[in-house]
């Protein structure tokens, strides 16, 4: 460790609190904020590095702790409808329902991720910035009953020999979209099918207005309630009177019970108009959301009207809970899709497309290839050197340059602010990963900055500057695989990441190949990508992916 580490570990956290603006998902920070003077330190560029793009296909993604919803159309990527389908859950267990209800509203609320602006103290109102979303224009969301039962425990032979019956968890795929919609419920009756608000259906967008409930009282318009911005749509009053009010008598018992009944939601996306405008796409997390269906009952059972005094005004509530899964489709642009469906070159490939979702990551080999032994090299050398004097490694890391002419056309407000590597063989993150516990004082997106992995962007006075590179160290990686003989030279993974705490992963469905059967779970979250100049000797010198070592040799 260098004798200044505690000194540029204060100097980052200063300037951490200088020039960080606010905690949103998507905001600028500068990954080259750990200093790189490495002082007489010598420095090797000579290792091979080998890295190739790998196309993740359709990937599982039930129960995501956040989800995506939304139609994009990335300049580079193509275009992405993302839909949602949930189950819903009672929050009082069989409910009564007493003489003449009358349903007043059902409304569907679920909060954006925002960030608070400011707030007008003669009228009250608050203004936000909504986070976490790609795009400002408007999409079609439709929102259907579910008639695909989403099971809990995966029924299939191999999961049922074991004492305990069923042991696996249902997964469900981001490709199933014609199935969902195959079994959408009720005759394909929208939920959501106001003619006077079309913003709530065919004109929808991710409005950054707080949600103001109101009344009037004598000619004035008063203000009920406020909440931070949120999907707020009404829905169809007589759908919920049928199936909630007037359900048979058993099915709203229990949440079982009631799962099996009322099998969910679908948020069904399309692009606006039926045109391939850019639209807009957010994150959104579901499982705070809620539908309130307010009703009017007799305080007593009779079966004559009562009299208005004699009437009661009641509210049952369904959360967004239970199984859930994310629903993706994809139409990938050209050279996109042809990139990530190339075979592996003998010295990589010239661009690395990094996307979330259902997209790509980069496969990196380090130290060239193995002998008949099964050993490399390259690697042998740095172990065994023939003077001896084996380094002492002060530093390494991986340099990711983004490749700018792929990404002109892509706002930069939507590149990923951060990627990650993680032990490809064994689908866990790398040792520099565990050994960083540093914090950012932000956000624990941002935590493990001396790791890194965070976007270092062009200074701008105003808006977002565009990204130049990603820095991640290895250090630890290579000081182990140099002290242990016997330690495994993994092959790495490379992903943009939504959070940096997660180490879960997440199945693909169709493994391109033995070691690639899962994908981190918060690649698969992220909708965001970008592009990075790889190994191959046709990238120019200066941006070419290198392998950067700083060491220290013994007299």
């Amino acid at each position: 460790m260098k004798f200044n580490f505690l000194f540029k570990t204060l100097l980052f956290a200063l300037t951490l609190v200088l020039f960080a603006s606010c905690d949103k998902d998507f905001n600028e920070i500068g990954s080259d904020l750990v200093n790189d003077d490495h002082y007489q330190f010598s420095k090797d560029e000579s290792k091979t590095v080998v890295a190739y793009n790998q196309k993740v296909g359709a990937v599982e993604t039930s129960g995501l702790p956040i989800n995506a919803l939304g139609y994009y159309n990335n300049p580079v990527f193509g275009k992405t409808k993302a839909s949602y389908v949930t189950q819903l859950q009672l929050n009082a267990l069989n409910p009564t329902f007493k003489s003449n209800v009358v349903i007043d509203s059902v409304y569907l609320y679920i909060p954006y991720f925002s960030t608070f602006k400011e707030k007008d103290n003669a009228t009250g109102d608050t203004t936000y910035e909504l986070d976490s979303i790609q795009g400002s224009g408007k999409i079609d969301l439709k929102i259907y009953e579910n008639g695909y039962f989403l099971r809990d425990y995966d029924p299939s032979p191999s999961n049922q020999g074991n004492s305990q019956g069923l042991s696996e968890r249902q997964k469900y795929y981001s490709n199933q979209t014609p199935q969902f919609a195959a079994a959408i419920a009720n005759g394909g009756q929208k939920l959501n099918n106001s003619i006077y608000q079309t913003s709530e259906n065919t004109d929808f967008t991710f409005n950054p207005s707080e949600v103001k409930t109101t009344y009037i009282k004598n000619s004035e318009t008063i203000v009920k309630e406020r909440k931070t911005p949120g999907m707020s749509l009404l829905l169809d009053k007589d759908f919920f009177m049928a199936k909630i009010i007037n359900a048979p008598a058993g099915k709203l018992l229990n949440n079982n019970v009631f799962k099996e009944y009322f099998r969910g939601l679908y948020f069904k996306v399309d692009e606006y108009g039926g045109s391939a405008a850019q639209g807009s796409m957010s994150l959104v997390d579901f499982q705070k959301g809620n539908i309130t269906i307010i009703y009017h009952q007799d305080k007593v059972n009779s079966a004559e009207p009562a009299s208005p005094e004699n009437r009661e005004r009641k509210t049952l509530q369904l959360n967004m809970s239970g199984n859930s899964v994310n629903l993706f489709e994809n139409d990938n642009n050209p050279n996109y899709e042809a990139a990530i469906s190339q075979t592996q070159t003998g010295d990589g490939h010239e661009k690395l497309y990094l996307k979330g979702q259902e997209g790509a990551a980069t496969v990196i080999s380090l130290f060239g290839e193995a002998d008949s032994s099964g050993k490399y090299p390259e690697l042998e050398a740095l172990r065994n050197p023939v003077d001896g004097k084996k380094w002492l490694i002060n530093e390494a890391s991986l340099t990711f340059v983004i490749d700018r002419t792929s990404m002109d056309n892509v706002d930069s407000k939507y590149e990923p602010n951060r990627i990650t590597l993680y032990d490809y063989n064994n689908k866990r993150p790398i040792l520099d990963y565990f050994s960083d516990n540093s914090s950012s004082g932000l956000s624990a997106k941002y935590n493990k900055i001396i790791y890194g992995g965070i976007i270092e962007r062009e200074s701008v006075t105003t808006g977002v500057g565009k990204g130049i590179k990603y820095k991640i160290r290895i250090t630890n990686h290579i000081r182990s695989l140099l002290k242990n003989n016997d330690s495994t030279n993994v092959k790495l993974g490379l992903i943009v990441t939504e959070n940096i705490a997660s180490v879960s992963n997440q199945k693909i469905k169709n493994p391109a190949s033995a070691l690639f059967t899962k994908v981190p779970t918060a690649s698969v979250i992220n909708p965001l990508g970008t592009v990075v100049y790889g190994s191959s000797a046709n990238v120019p010198d200066d941006k070419r992916l290198k392998l950067q070592i700083y060491y220290t040799k013994p007299e």
